[in-house]
C-alpha cells in the first residue's frame, strides 16, 4: 500500500532515546504512513534501535543520507526519498506532538502546500527552551504573519506538513540548519500558494541533547525571513533559482530534479 504521508525524522546519535519517540509516533498515527529515520553515517547509534522497531512495524525504515551531513541535508534527502504525496517533518527529541501528524497531513490533502504547527497562535504554547531563542522565534513569526502575510504565526517551527510535489518543484536551497521550514513557507508566500496552521504545544527537548546552534544557523533564517517580504514570483522564476542535480530516489536509482 502506498502511504498517504511520509514522516521525515532527521537523527544524530539519538541512541535508545529514539525508541520512546517512535513508539509514541506509531501509536498516534492513523493514516497509512511511512516513517523515514534519516541518519548521516552508518555507525549512527540510532540505527540499531530503529532496525529493532522496523522488524515489528514495517512503516519504519532507516535511510542513510548521502547529500552531506547536517539536518538540512537529512531533511532534503528524506523528502526526495518519500513515497507519499504529503511529507511531514518532525524531530526525534519529543518536542513535537505526534497526535498532530495526521491533522497536519489532512490540511495538505485539502489543498494547502504548507501546514504549520504553531506555538504562537491562540491555543498554542511553548514550554521551556532558551529564552533568547524563544523571543527571536516569536518575534519573527508574528512579524512575518502580520507584515509578509505568510499564513502562519510560526514560520520558523520545523514541525510542518508539505505537499511533496510542491517541495520537489520549488527545491530546497538550505544546507546548514533547520531553516527549511521557513524557506518553504517563504516560497509558498512568494508564489501566493495557501499556507495554514494549527495550534501546538511545544515542549523543550525531553530526550537526549540538543544540536541546535543559533549562531551558526541564524544567517540562514535571516536570509529566508527577508525573502518572504518580496514581490510575487512566478513558478518559472522561482524554480530557475535552483540548478538541476542528480539525486538518489528511495530505491537507489537516479533521476533529474531540483535540489
Amino acid at each position: 500500500m502506498i502511504p498517504r504521508v511520509s514522516v521525515i525524522v532527521p537523527v544524530y546519535n539519538e541512541g535508545e532515546a529514539i525508541v520512546r519517540c517512535l513508539e509514541r509516533m506509531l501509536r498516534e498515527m492513523l493514516l497509512p504512513a511511512e516513517v523515514l529515520i534519516v541518519h548521516d553515517m552508518p555507525e549512527d547509534t540510532t540505527v540499531p534501535y530503529v532496525a529493532q522497531i522496523a522488524r515489528s512495524d514495517p512503516r519504519v525504515r532507516a535511510v542513510l543520507n548521502t547529500y552531506g551531513r547536517g539536518p538540512a541535508n537529512a531533511i532534503r534527502f528524506g523528502i526526495d526519498a518519500a513515497l507519499a504525496p504529503v511529507t511531514v517533518v518532525t524531530m526525534a527529541d519529543g518536542c513535537d506532538d505526534p497526535r498532530q501528524i495526521d491533522e497536519l497531513a489532512r490540511l495538505v490533502d485539502r489543498g494547502v502546500v504548507v501546514a504549520a504547527a504553531s506555538r504562537y497562535m491562540p491555543g498554542g504554547q511553548q514550554v521551556g527552551g532558551p529564552r533568547l531563542k524563544r523571543a527571536m522565534s516569536r518575534w519573527a513569526g508574528r512579524s512575518l504573519y502580520w507584515l509578509a502575510r505568510v499564513g502562519t504565526r510560526d514560520a520558523t517551527n520545523s514541525f510542518k506538513a508539505y505537499d511533496t510535489a510542491f517541495v520537489r518543484e520549488v527545491g530546497i536551497e538550505s544546507r546548514t540548519g533547520f531553516e527549511i521550514g521557513l524557506e518553504l513557507t517563504a516560497k509558498a508566500t512568494r508564489l501566493r500558494l495557501p499556507v495554514a496552521e494549527i495550534p501546538t504545544i511545544w515542549l523543550d527537548r525531553p530526550l537526549g541533547e540538543s544540536h541546535f546552534d543559533l549562531g551558526r544557523f541564524l544567517p540562514g533564517y535571516l536570509r529566508w525571513y527577508l525573502f518572504a517580504y518580496g514581490r510575487r514570483l512566478s513558478r518559472e522564476k522561482l524554480t530557475a533559482r535552483v540548478a538541476p542535480v542528480v539525486a538518489p530516489t528511495a530505491h537507489g536509482t537516479e533521476y533529474e530534479k531540483t535540489a
